[in-house]
């Protein structure tokens, strides 16, 4: 089975659908409330693993939630590494609108060390491809890149959320996966692919636009992660690049589909589903 390693946070998430955004000072009521666990990295994990790939995850978690995010990470099949803190876990508030537009803001709580990535070196040694994302520091991500370099392993990064990336790291990640809002620093790169939210993808080294598939979408939470877990799995398995991001494509635009962000990732057989009936 092909391997794919994530590293990330991993939170608490309360989903608050409300009719329109605030304006100014405006207090708007929610219609529903909704929890669940959710982070960039371990919902990239859950795509990846649900595509039916081998995953390992590292994240660092409290002990408020150690247990329950443990639990769910072993429901889902993934090898997980959690460094335990004395701070609280992550936690974020998702407010979505009702055209599936949302406006995320989180607490990072308990963060991942230098440090911690050394219990991880097995896993990103064993892997095919190791996913990362900004969510965790820099220097985090740098340690993994160079345990991945060592070990001859391709990295994607995901810029988000949107940061300066130094010059070691772009010299020595594979693919980089911006949206449009944050290709700073990724001009002169052609290892890059694009989303484009419902324009669908650029890759970059081919100039070749991927169209999306036409969906209603209720929330667009977490459809990004859904598009990386999904390519890293696709890029494990050796699929061509075209082909892969065709794939995520539509693993994320099925997700969008679907309330929350973790609830809404599909499975490959979901996807070869929608792929069949297409």
């Amino acid at each position: 089975m092909k391997k794919v390693a994530v590293i990330g946070i991993v939170g608490n998430s309360v989903f608050l659908p409300v009719e329109n955004f605030h304006v100014g000072g405006e207090t708007v009521e929610a219609q529903s409330v909704h929890f669940e666990l959710g982070g960039k990295g371990f919902n990239q994990a859950v795509a990846a693993a649900r595509y039916g790939v081998e995953t390992s995850f590292l994240a660092a978690v409290g002990t408020d939630s150690y247990d329950s995010v443990k639990a769910y990470l072993e429901k889902e099949n993934i090898q997980a590494t959690l460094a335990k803190k004395r701070e609280n876990t992550a936690f974020a508030a998702i407010i979505t609108d009702k055209k599936g537009n949302n406006r995320v803001t989180v607490y990072q709580g308990a963060q991942l060390s230098e440090n911690d990535v050394e219990l991880f070196e097995n896993a990103i040694k064993n892997a095919d491809i190791l996913l990362l994302n900004n969510e965790v520091t820099e220097t985090v991500n740098v340690k993994a890149i160079e345990i991945a370099k060592r070990y001859g392993v391709k990295v994607i990064l995901n810029p988000a959320p949107a940061r300066k990336t130094c010059e070691y790291i772009l010299q020595n990640v594979d693919l980089f996966t911006p949206n449009e809002h944050e290709t700073l620093g990724l001009e002169n790169k052609q290892n890059v692919v694009i989303t484009l939210g419902g324009a669908g993808c650029l890759i970059k080294s081919t100039n070749t636009k991927i169209p999306p598939i036409r969906v209603n979408a209720v929330d667009t939470t977490g459809a990004g992660d859904t598009f990386n877990g999904i390519l890293a799995a696709c890029l494990s398995e050796n699929a061509d690049m075209e082909q892969a991001v065709q794939t995520a494509i539509i693993g994320s635009g099925l997700s969008v589909t679907r309330k929350y962000a973790v609830s809404s990732i599909p499975t490959k057989k979901e996807i070869g589903a929608y792929i069949k009936k297409a």
